[in-house]
Protein backbone atom coordinates (compact mmCIF):
# COMPACT_ATOMS: atom_id res chain seq x y z
CA UNK A 1 0.00 0.00 0.00
CA UNK A 2 1.33 3.42 -0.87
CA UNK A 3 1.13 6.14 1.72
CA UNK A 4 -1.42 8.91 1.09
CA UNK A 5 0.14 12.19 0.04
CA UNK A 6 -0.59 14.69 2.85
CA UNK A 7 -0.18 17.58 0.38
CA UNK A 8 -3.14 16.51 -1.74
CA UNK A 9 -5.97 19.04 -1.83
CA UNK A 10 -8.77 18.27 0.57
CA UNK A 11 -11.74 19.98 2.07
CA UNK A 12 -12.90 19.93 5.66
CA UNK A 13 -16.31 18.41 5.68
CA UNK A 14 -18.03 18.89 9.00
CA UNK A 15 -18.33 21.94 11.17
CA UNK A 16 -18.91 21.34 14.87
CA UNK A 17 -22.54 21.91 15.89
CA UNK A 18 -23.32 25.23 17.62
CA UNK A 19 -23.73 23.27 20.86
CA UNK A 20 -22.49 19.82 21.84
CA UNK A 21 -24.89 17.04 20.78
CA UNK A 22 -26.89 16.09 23.84
CA UNK A 23 -28.45 12.79 22.78
CA UNK A 24 -27.27 9.65 20.99
CA UNK A 25 -29.50 10.56 18.07
CA UNK A 26 -27.89 14.01 17.77
CA UNK A 27 -24.41 12.47 17.92
CA UNK A 28 -25.23 10.02 15.15
CA UNK A 29 -26.80 12.74 13.00
CA UNK A 30 -23.73 14.97 13.24
CA UNK A 31 -21.39 12.03 12.57
CA UNK A 32 -23.53 10.90 9.62
CA UNK A 33 -23.30 14.34 7.98
CA UNK A 34 -19.50 14.22 8.29
CA UNK A 35 -19.30 10.76 6.73
CA UNK A 36 -21.60 11.65 3.82
CA UNK A 37 -19.37 14.59 2.92
CA UNK A 38 -16.03 12.82 3.51
CA UNK A 39 -13.55 12.58 0.67
CA UNK A 40 -10.84 10.77 2.65
CA UNK A 41 -11.89 8.67 5.63
CA UNK A 42 -9.26 7.28 8.00
CA UNK A 43 -10.43 4.38 10.20
CA UNK A 44 -8.41 3.35 13.26
CA UNK A 45 -9.35 0.22 15.22
CA UNK A 46 -8.26 -1.36 18.48
CA UNK A 47 -8.84 -4.44 20.62
CA UNK A 48 -12.41 -3.49 21.51
CA UNK A 49 -13.59 -4.31 17.99
CA UNK A 50 -12.20 -7.85 18.10
CA UNK A 51 -13.32 -8.41 21.70
CA UNK A 52 -16.90 -8.24 20.41
CA UNK A 53 -16.09 -11.34 18.33
CA UNK A 54 -15.00 -13.19 21.46
CA UNK A 55 -11.26 -12.71 21.01
CA UNK A 56 -9.67 -12.02 24.41
CA UNK A 57 -7.62 -8.86 24.59
CA UNK A 58 -3.88 -9.27 25.12
CA UNK A 59 -4.01 -9.31 28.92
CA UNK A 60 -7.34 -11.14 29.11
CA UNK A 61 -5.63 -14.03 27.31
CA UNK A 62 -3.43 -14.52 30.39
CA UNK A 63 -5.86 -16.93 32.06
CA UNK A 64 -5.66 -20.51 33.29
CA UNK A 65 -2.14 -21.90 32.95
CA UNK A 66 -0.96 -18.57 31.55
CA UNK A 67 -2.21 -16.49 34.51
CA UNK A 68 1.09 -17.03 36.32
CA UNK A 69 3.01 -15.23 33.58
CA UNK A 70 3.39 -11.51 33.01
CA UNK A 71 2.96 -10.10 29.48
CA UNK A 72 6.69 -9.42 29.30
CA UNK A 73 7.36 -13.14 29.93
CA UNK A 74 5.39 -14.09 26.83
CA UNK A 75 5.77 -11.15 24.46
CA UNK A 76 9.35 -9.99 24.23
CA UNK A 77 12.51 -11.01 22.36
CA UNK A 78 14.08 -11.92 25.71
CA UNK A 79 11.20 -14.27 26.57
CA UNK A 80 11.48 -16.00 23.20
CA UNK A 81 15.22 -16.40 23.56
CA UNK A 82 14.84 -17.93 27.04
CA UNK A 83 11.93 -20.29 26.31
CA UNK A 84 10.83 -20.23 22.67
CA UNK A 85 8.49 -23.22 22.98
CA UNK A 86 6.50 -21.60 25.80
CA UNK A 87 6.10 -18.35 23.85
CA UNK A 88 5.24 -20.22 20.66
CA UNK A 89 2.56 -22.28 22.44
CA UNK A 90 0.85 -19.21 23.90
CA UNK A 91 0.70 -17.50 20.52
CA UNK A 92 -0.48 -20.71 18.86
CA UNK A 93 -3.38 -20.85 21.31
CA UNK A 94 -4.23 -17.21 20.56
CA UNK A 95 -4.06 -18.01 16.84
CA UNK A 96 -6.56 -20.79 17.43
CA UNK A 97 -8.92 -18.33 19.16
CA UNK A 98 -8.74 -16.08 16.10
CA UNK A 99 -9.39 -18.89 13.63
CA UNK A 100 -12.52 -19.90 15.54
CA UNK A 101 -13.83 -16.33 15.74
CA UNK A 102 -16.07 -14.63 13.19
CA UNK A 103 -16.25 -10.97 12.12
CA UNK A 104 -18.93 -9.08 14.01
CA UNK A 105 -21.31 -6.37 12.75
CA UNK A 106 -18.68 -3.73 13.55
CA UNK A 107 -16.20 -5.31 11.15
CA UNK A 108 -18.78 -5.66 8.38
CA UNK A 109 -20.01 -2.09 8.87
CA UNK A 110 -16.47 -0.77 8.45
CA UNK A 111 -15.99 -2.79 5.26
CA UNK A 112 -19.24 -1.39 3.90
CA UNK A 113 -18.39 2.14 5.01
CA UNK A 114 -15.17 2.05 3.00
CA UNK A 115 -17.19 1.71 -0.23
CA UNK A 116 -19.09 4.92 0.53
CA UNK A 117 -16.19 7.36 0.41
CA UNK A 118 -13.80 8.37 -2.35
CA UNK A 119 -10.75 7.21 -0.38
CA UNK A 120 -10.44 5.13 2.78
CA UNK A 121 -7.45 4.09 4.87
CA UNK A 122 -8.01 1.36 7.46
CA UNK A 123 -5.40 1.19 10.24
CA UNK A 124 -5.52 -1.44 12.97
CA UNK A 125 -3.68 -2.21 16.18
CA UNK A 126 -5.17 -5.71 16.15
CA UNK A 127 -3.22 -8.80 15.12
CA UNK A 128 -6.17 -10.88 13.89
CA UNK A 129 -7.53 -11.09 10.34
CA UNK A 130 -11.18 -10.26 11.04
CA UNK A 131 -11.11 -7.03 9.01
CA UNK A 132 -9.99 -8.94 5.93
CA UNK A 133 -12.55 -11.68 6.49
CA UNK A 134 -15.26 -9.04 6.77
CA UNK A 135 -14.32 -7.69 3.34
CA UNK A 136 -11.71 -4.99 3.99
CA UNK A 137 -8.99 -5.78 1.43
CA UNK A 138 -6.19 -3.39 2.45
CA UNK A 139 -5.26 -2.96 6.09
CA UNK A 140 -2.35 -1.04 7.58
CA UNK A 141 -1.12 -3.20 10.47
CA UNK A 142 0.74 -1.43 13.27
CA UNK A 143 1.30 -4.49 15.47
CA UNK A 144 1.74 -7.26 12.91
CA UNK A 145 -0.34 -10.38 12.29
CA UNK A 146 -0.92 -13.66 14.11
CA UNK A 147 -1.58 -15.27 10.75
CA UNK A 148 2.08 -14.93 9.79
CA UNK A 149 5.45 -15.87 11.23
CA UNK A 150 8.90 -14.52 10.53
CA UNK A 151 12.48 -15.58 11.04
CA UNK A 152 13.77 -14.86 14.54
CA UNK A 153 17.22 -14.26 13.07
CA UNK A 154 18.26 -11.51 10.69
CA UNK A 155 17.29 -12.99 7.30
CA UNK A 156 13.79 -11.49 7.46
CA UNK A 157 11.90 -14.41 5.88
CA UNK A 158 8.12 -14.32 6.40
CA UNK A 159 5.47 -16.94 5.75
CA UNK A 160 1.97 -17.96 6.77
CA UNK A 161 1.66 -19.47 10.23
CA UNK A 162 1.30 -23.25 10.28
CA UNK A 163 -2.01 -24.89 11.12
CA UNK A 164 -1.53 -27.42 13.88
CA UNK A 165 -1.62 -28.08 17.61
CA UNK A 166 -0.19 -25.51 20.00
CA UNK A 167 2.23 -28.16 21.25
CA UNK A 168 3.72 -28.77 17.79
CA UNK A 169 7.44 -27.99 17.40
CA UNK A 170 8.39 -24.50 16.31
CA UNK A 171 8.95 -24.35 12.54
CA UNK A 172 12.34 -23.32 11.24
CA UNK A 173 13.18 -20.70 8.66
CA UNK A 174 13.22 -22.11 5.10
CA UNK A 175 16.08 -19.78 4.21
CA UNK A 176 18.51 -19.89 7.14
CA UNK A 177 17.24 -22.61 9.48
CA UNK A 178 16.65 -20.35 12.50
CA UNK A 179 13.47 -20.60 14.53
CA UNK A 180 10.39 -18.81 13.27
CA UNK A 181 8.54 -16.46 15.63
CA UNK A 182 5.10 -14.80 15.59
CA UNK A 183 5.08 -11.84 13.19
CA UNK A 184 3.85 -9.41 15.84
CA UNK A 185 5.36 -6.43 17.64
CA UNK A 186 6.69 -7.39 21.06
CA UNK A 187 7.54 -5.30 24.11
CA UNK A 188 10.74 -3.42 23.45
CA UNK A 189 10.31 -3.50 19.67
CA UNK A 190 9.40 -0.48 17.52
CA UNK A 191 6.32 -0.32 15.34
CA UNK A 192 7.04 -1.06 11.67
CA UNK A 193 8.05 2.37 10.42
CA UNK A 194 6.62 2.03 6.92
CA UNK A 195 3.18 1.16 8.31
CA UNK A 196 3.29 3.87 10.98
CA UNK A 197 4.43 6.57 8.55
CA UNK A 198 1.65 5.58 6.13
CA UNK A 199 -0.84 5.76 9.01
CA UNK A 200 0.45 9.16 10.10
CA UNK A 201 0.24 10.47 6.53
CA UNK A 202 -3.35 9.26 6.31
CA UNK A 203 -4.20 10.96 9.62
CA UNK A 204 -2.80 14.22 8.27
CA UNK A 205 -4.53 13.93 4.90
CA UNK A 206 -8.01 12.75 5.97
CA UNK A 207 -11.01 14.97 6.51
CA UNK A 208 -12.79 12.48 8.81
CA UNK A 209 -10.98 10.22 11.29
CA UNK A 210 -13.00 7.37 12.82
CA UNK A 211 -11.48 5.82 15.96
CA UNK A 212 -13.17 2.56 17.00
CA UNK A 213 -12.67 0.26 19.96
CA UNK A 214 -9.52 1.81 21.36
CA UNK A 215 -8.78 3.90 24.44
CA UNK A 216 -6.25 6.00 22.48
CA UNK A 217 -3.78 6.11 25.36
CA UNK A 218 -0.93 3.78 24.26
CA UNK A 219 1.67 5.68 22.25
CA UNK A 220 2.77 6.13 19.57
CA UNK A 221 -0.39 4.84 17.85
CA UNK A 222 -2.60 6.78 20.27
CA UNK A 223 -1.42 10.04 18.73
CA UNK A 224 -3.06 9.37 15.36
CA UNK A 225 -6.58 10.71 16.05
CA UNK A 226 -5.21 13.81 17.71
CA UNK A 227 -2.81 14.41 14.79
CA UNK A 228 -5.86 14.27 12.52
CA UNK A 229 -7.73 16.74 14.74
CA UNK A 230 -4.74 19.09 14.80
CA UNK A 231 -4.77 19.13 10.98
CA UNK A 232 -8.44 20.04 10.81
CA UNK A 233 -10.18 16.67 10.52
CA UNK A 234 -13.41 15.80 12.25
CA UNK A 235 -12.66 12.97 14.71
CA UNK A 236 -15.40 10.47 15.56
CA UNK A 237 -14.67 8.26 18.59
CA UNK A 238 -16.75 5.08 18.97
CA UNK A 239 -15.94 3.23 22.19
CA UNK A 240 -17.86 1.70 25.12
CA UNK A 241 -16.30 4.28 27.44
CA UNK A 242 -14.80 7.70 26.87
CA UNK A 243 -12.44 7.46 29.85
CA UNK A 244 -9.05 8.78 28.80
CA UNK A 245 -10.25 10.12 25.44
CA UNK A 246 -9.50 13.71 24.54
CA UNK A 247 -12.19 16.30 24.00
CA UNK A 248 -12.39 19.29 21.70
CA UNK A 249 -14.59 21.14 19.21
CA UNK A 250 -13.73 18.75 16.36
CA UNK A 251 -13.93 15.54 18.44
CA UNK A 252 -17.31 13.81 18.63
CA UNK A 253 -17.75 10.93 21.11
CA UNK A 254 -20.25 8.16 20.32
CA UNK A 255 -20.36 5.96 23.39
CA UNK A 256 -21.24 2.31 22.84
CA UNK A 257 -19.97 -0.96 21.38
CA UNK A 258 -18.77 -0.92 17.77
CA UNK A 259 -21.05 -3.81 16.77
CA UNK A 260 -24.08 -1.74 17.75
CA UNK A 261 -23.08 1.83 16.98
CA UNK A 262 -21.33 1.37 13.63
CA UNK A 263 -24.31 -0.29 11.85
CA UNK A 264 -26.53 2.48 13.25
CA UNK A 265 -24.12 5.13 12.03
CA UNK A 266 -23.88 3.51 8.60
CA UNK A 267 -27.66 3.41 8.29
CA UNK A 268 -28.01 7.01 9.46
CA UNK A 269 -25.47 8.22 6.94
CA UNK A 270 -26.24 6.15 3.85
CA UNK A 271 -29.56 4.34 4.01
CA UNK A 272 -31.09 4.42 0.54
CA UNK A 273 -27.90 5.81 -1.02
CA UNK A 274 -25.66 4.00 -3.50
CA UNK A 275 -21.96 3.46 -2.81
CA UNK A 276 -19.67 6.10 -4.29
CA UNK A 277 -17.01 3.68 -5.44
CA UNK A 278 -16.01 0.05 -5.69
CA UNK A 279 -12.77 -1.44 -4.41
CA UNK A 280 -10.12 -2.26 -6.97
CA UNK A 281 -7.39 -4.88 -6.57
CA UNK A 282 -4.15 -3.64 -5.09
CA UNK A 283 -5.37 -1.30 -2.38
CA UNK A 284 -7.46 1.79 -1.77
Amino acid sequence: MTAPDPTLPRRRVASPPPTDPQTRGEQLAVAARALRAAEHLCIFTGAGVSAESGIPTFREALTGHWSRFSPEELASPKAFAEDPQRVWQWYAERRGDVRRALPNPGHTALAALATRVAHCTLITQNVDDLHERAGSPSVLRLHGSLAHVRCAAACGARTEAPVGAASDPIPTCPQCGALMRPDVVWFGEPLPMDAFEAARSAAIACDVFLSVGTSNVVEPAASLPWIAAAHGATVLVVNPTMAGQRTGPSILPIEGPAGVMLPRLLAEAFVGRRGRRQETPGGR
